[in-house]
């Protein structure tokens, strides 16, 4: 079955850098648009950064962009978020999730990606 395994996540100061995976199996990988989310205590899950299925493009939201690069390894199923310039409003769980199509993307809503994996947790402290 399709599985998701987000690692990498931690407690930073402000100004620090983590780099989040994820690993994907159970489907064809490659051929899936990749998104990292991140839902905060008591806010809504939010788009953060996706990636075309072949690498190619990436699609920031505005809140990171400049901070934040997603890239793709579709040799070994895998997804990065490499997060710089850490800031406090950052602090969430993180997950990665596929576009539900393949081949296709068209919007970042959460409700257009999935299945979900449990989770990576980012601290920034200030």
């Amino acid at each position: 079955q399709v599985q998701l395994v987000e690692s990498g996540g931690g407690l930073v100061q402000a100004g620090g850098s983590l780099r989040l995976s994820c690993a994907a199996s159970g489907f064809t990988f490659s051929r899936y648009f990749m998104g990292w989310f991140r839902q905060a205590p008591g806010k809504e899950r939010e788009f953060v950064a996706g990636v075309h299925w072949s690498g190619d493009s990436a699609m920031y939201a505005d809140s990171v962009k400049g901070r934040f690069t997603i890239s793709r390894d579709n040799a070994k199923n895998t997804v990065t978020l490499q997060m710089i310039r850490l800031k406090p409003e950052d602090t969430a769980v993180y997950y990665c999730a596929p576009y539900r199509s393949p081949n296709s993307y068209g919007d970042p809503r959460p409700e257009r990606f999935g299945p979900w994996g449990q989770g990576t947790q980012v601290t920034v402290s200030s």
